[in-house]
């Protein structure tokens, strides 16, 4: 465990607004199936710069606990993200990658699906924000630095790919209305049952 730990850091102001809006785009995936496809598109544009700019704003962290952190998202829970993200964007789910910065020779086309990096970067930040809003300010701490560790290795990337996808499905110039989900389970997700709410409510108990 380090020594000299600074509890304020957790409280900042570029850690505050991180989690804020890590926790809006969580809410608003899970609930995907109340939007309709042309509103998902829309706010997913325009809270995916968001969260890349405030996680470009973390500080450096270094861990405290040598454990792993505990994570919330289940197999099943990510499922039901990809699950609902994919049937809400249908055939436009998927599109192709053909660049790789990381070598200068040419690539072979790959595909790729908006579901799976948006699914990707919920099971980050949900992990996060959970342990954030439950845990300890050492744990707490431990929480924005494997966040932000995995944003720079991983769903930084997975970010920035959905980014390109979903601008340019929003402005391909096609016919992006459909219907909202009527069906009241749907629309209004009842995730109490989720194994993410119940580890959340044992910890609160433990306290």
């Amino acid at each position: 465990m380090e020594e000299g730990f600074d509890s304020g850091i957790v409280y900042s102001q570029n850690v505050t607004d991180f989690v804020t809006v890590a926790g809006e785009y969580c809410t608003f995936v899970e609930n995907s199936s109340r939007f309709s496809k042309v509103d998902f598109l829309d706010k997913t544009r325009k809270l995916l710069p968001l969260i890349y700019l405030k996680g470009s704003l973390l500080p450096k962290l270094e861990s405290i606990f040598d454990d792993e952190n505990e994570k919330f998202v289940s197999e099943e829970d990510w499922d039901f993200i990809q699950m609902s993200i994919k049937k809400k964007l249908g055939f436009h789910d998927e599109y192709r990658e053909v660049f790789d910065p990381l070598t200068h020779e040419q690539v072979e086309q790959s595909t790729g699906t908006i579901s799976d990096n948006l699914s990707d970067i919920y099971q980050d930040l949900k992990n996060c924000t959970t342990l954030y809003n439950i845990g300890t300010e050492e744990l707490m701490s431990d929480a924005i630095w494997d966040c932000q560790l995995n944003f720079e290795e991983f769903w930084g990337q997975k970010l920035l790919n959905a980014l390109k996808a979903v601008h340019s499905v929003f402005f391909s110039g096609e016919n992006l209305d459909d219907e909202i989900d009527t069906d009241d389970e749907k629309e209004n997700p009842n995730t109490n049952d989720w194994i993410i709410s119940k580890r959340q409510e044992d910890y609160r108990k433990e306290e």
